[in-house]
Formats: structure tokens, sequence, C-alpha cells
């Protein structure tokens, strides 16, 4: 069964900083880009950012631009979010995903989810 877990979350004060790892496993990770997305109390999902599959392309929502990081290790089969200046209205459950596409069929998986909450 395929498996994506996801640890880093907590409680962080404005301005703070965090960072969320998302383990896969029993699938290959280097076919896959990976993204995470997000969740805001009483809102739709929201993405927040993706890189392809080798790294070497990384892509973020506006808002996101110059404050998160997005990166990955391949060897340990791990997508990571690196969080600075952390804002109130990033508080959200954090959802990695990782997603192929192979002959016109998407595959697409999901982790559990972890919740950050940006708080004085």
């Amino acid at each position: 069964e395929v498996q994506l877990v996801e640890s880093g979350g907590g409680l962080v004060q404005p301005g703070g900083s965090l960072r969320l790892s998302c383990a896969a496993s029993r699938f290959n990770f280097d076919d896959y880009a990976m993204s995470w997305v997000r969740q805001a109390p009483g809102k739709g999902l929201e993405w927040v950012a993706g890189i392809s599959w080798n790294g070497h392309r990384t892509y973020y929502a506006e808002s996101m631009k110059g404050r998160f990081t997005i990166s990955r290790d391949n060897a340990k089969n791990t997508v990571y979010l690196q969080m600075n200046s952390l804002k109130p209205e990033d508080t959200a459950v954090y959802y990695c995903n990782a997603a192929r596409l192979s002959l016109g069929r998407e595959y697409s998986y999901w982790a559990q989810g972890t919740q950050v909450t940006v708080s004085s």
C-alpha cells in the first residue's frame, strides 16, 4: 500500500518558521512530481507549491513566494516544505501530494495532513 507520511507541523508564533516533511514509500518516488496543498479552517483546498520529479523546477503560489521553499531528496524519498515568516493566515492543514501522468491516466496519492497553527 502506498504511503505518504507527514511530519513537522505544530504551533508557531507569527514570524516563525517550520519545516514540513513528507516521506514516501511503496511507490517509485522518482517518477512523481510533488506538491503541497493546504486547507484553512472553513475554506477549500489551496495549492501551495510544487516540484518536478528531479527537483529542477519549483513552483509557488504567489502569496508564498519568498517565504516558502519546496525541495526533495529522492535518495530519501522525501519532500520538504520550509516555511519562513509565517503569518496567522498560514494556519491550515497541510497535505503533500504525489502526482504522475502516464498514458493519459493520472496517478495521485495524498498524505494524511499535518496541522500548522500560527498564533501568538
